[in-house]
């Protein structure tokens, strides 16, 4: 029995220098090569270990030290200088389930189609690390990255596992090229679905608070996005910047408010801009509401020479379209005001009241080129019910053309300004008034017009216009057929014999003041120049009785 006693005696004593041997050995470099190549021969990963480490003061412990952990022909999964590996009793029926697996100082990179990965843990903490992740819908690259999974569950696909709840803070990060700072985010992931019960970061020099969802299908629900006191600046054009948000996944917004914003692009600003957006779902550059609103105002919004002061504007949104409660703003040192709707079935803006007042407002250089241009697919029809005009300048300073209104004045009703996404006047009445004006250095006095258009015509029933000693008076009409075919009946009297000359007819070889006939038709929207178009004949008579006939050309 001694001798039994004796054996069992020395067998623990070797079992237990066996243990320390074992316990000293696995703390070795050689050790941790040697579990690094197991790894990589019985996984779909390439595991490097430089150290393992254990200390009696945490005895439920395990440390990893310069852990690099790389797929097959894919980015590497993670590097980190330390891992803490929390043991549990559960590993004695699981040894795969940790209660804890801590990164520290690294890049964790999480790319989709990613294997899953051979361990599960209660929890995965994140400290200082930096992360990459990425679909085809979003990019993200984050620094300084402290995070805490619970439970940590991989999938394949799904490196972060399903069904768990996070914290996750950065002090830097880069969304989809849109760089912040200071992020926390808290949610969870359900059911493939990812919940931000709690988002805020420092974006642009302002603030990001938020709460979204995103589906299993890749779209968003996003119940508040409050940006404030942003300063964005971008080299893109407004037309390229918006560009990107419509090649954003579907997004539903049941509220998103901008608040004191300055956002600045090439050749475009917005100035003081508050904005609120309320129940508005967007997909691929077309939008959907359902009781929804926009309410906007600004101090400046600036789109190349196209510049409003102080705009506001309150609409109503629906399936049918946009209700403008209000749009007001200062335009060129005068003011604009509209109210009406947009129709989404007809694509036709109709404005209810349009008052235009005290503008002083130069023509661009190619104004009829603009006018000529067809408009945005959005937009098929402009119709005005009353539109009244009061005290405006209008400048054109085309060298080949200059003048100016003086006092502009005028009314109009039942006017459709555009129509299959051409300018024109296609219905209703317009008389306009101006103190004076002048056409290519011909000064005139009270000159005005009137005109009646339908489907058929334009007739212009009246355009006059006082000269120092005598009279300007003319009848027009203008088909609604391509090109805009015209007719012209101009007479004067008692007006100077070189008027029309100065408007683009040949030279009348008579002095002084006298009568003027001119009988002229051409197509109002040629192709080429408009005085190519013009065919027509001249009878001029000075007050000595000379008569000039002339044909043009």
């Amino acid at each position: 029995m001694k001798f039994i006693g004796k054996l069992l005696l020395w067998l623990l004593v070797a079992a237990a220098i066996v243990i320390v041997l074992l316990y000293l050995v696995g703390q070795t470099r050689w050790a941790a090569g040697q579990i690094g190549n197991w790894v990589s021969g019985h996984s779909d990963y390439r595991l490097s270990l430089g150290k393992i480490s254990h200390s009696w003061d945490e005895p439920a412990q395990i440390g990893l030290e310069d852990v690099a952990l790389t797929r097959a022909n894919q980015p590497q999964a993670l590097t980190a200088k330390r891992v803490v590996l929390g043991l549990s009793l559960r590993q004695i029926t699981n040894p795969r389930y940790f209660h804890s697996v801590t990164l520290h100082d690294g890049t964790l990179n999480v790319q989709p189609g990613a294997a899953a990965l051979p361990i599960q843990a209660d929890v995965l903490q994140l400290n200082n690390m930096a992360l990459h992740a990425g679909d085809a819908d979003w990019q993200l690259n984050a620094q300084r990255v402290n995070a805490g999974i619970t439970p940590w569950r991989p999938q394949s696909g799904h490196l972060l596992g399903d069904n768990n709840r996070f914290q996750f803070s950065a002090g830097s990060l880069t969304l989809n090229g849109i760089p912040a700072s200071q992020a926390l985010v808290q949610g969870q992931i359900k059911d493939h679905q990812l919940l931000l019960e709690d988002f805020g970061a420092d974006l642009a020099q302002g603030d990001l608070t938020g709460k979204a969802t995103r589906a299993a299908d890749g779209s968003w629900l996003v119940d508040r996005l409050r940006l404030n006191k942003v300063r964005l600046q971008t080299p893109l054009s407004l037309e390229q910047f918006w560009q990107r948000f419509t090649t954003l996944p579907p997004i539903t917004l049941q509220r998103f408010d901008l608040i004191d914003a300055r956002l600045e692009g090439k050749g475009w600003a917005f100035n003081d801009l508050d904005l609120s957006l309320q129940n508005v779902s967007l997909q691929q550059g077309d939008w959907r509401s359902e009781n929804g609103a926009l309410h906007a105002n600004a101090s400046d919004i600036i789109n190349g020479r196209f510049h409003l002061v102080d705009p506001i504007i309150s609409t109503r949104l629906s399936p049918a379209g946009i209700a403008i409660e209000q749009f007001t703003s200062r335009w060129e040192g005068g003011l604009l005001r509209a109210n009406g709707s947009w129709l989404r079935a007809t694509k036709r803006l109709q404005l209810d009241d349009v008052t235009v007042a005290a503008l002083e407002y130069t023509l661009p250089q190619n104004w009829r080129e603009l006018w000529l241009k067809p408009l945005p697919a959005w937009l098929s029809q402009v119709y005005v019910n009353k539109l009244t005009t009061n005290r405006n300048l209008i400048i054109d300073i085309n060298p080949a053309f200059p003048f100016q209104l003086t006092s502009l004045n005028g009314y109009g009703s039942n006017l459709l300004l555009a129509h299959d996404g051409q300018w024109g006047i296609w219905s209703g009445s317009l008389n306009l008034s101006a103190s004076e004006a002048t056409f290519n250095k011909i000064d005139v006095r009270r000159p005005s017009l009137a005109l009646t258009a339908d489907q058929r015509q334009i007739a212009v029933t009246e355009l006059s216009a006082f000269m120092p000693n005598g009279l300007l008076d003319a009848k027009a009409t203008v088909t609604q057929r391509p090109g805009k075919p015209f007719s012209l009946s101009l007479s004067g009297r008692s007006v100077p014999l070189n008027t029309l000359q100065q408007w683009g007819w040949q030279p009348v070889p008579l002095e002084g003041d006298g009568n003027l006939q001119l009988q002229v038709q051409g197509l109002l929207n040629s192709d080429g120049p408009f005085r190519d178009s013009v065919r027509g004949n001249l009878q001029a008579t000075a007050k000595d009785g000379q008569t000039v006939n002339q044909q043009q050309p």
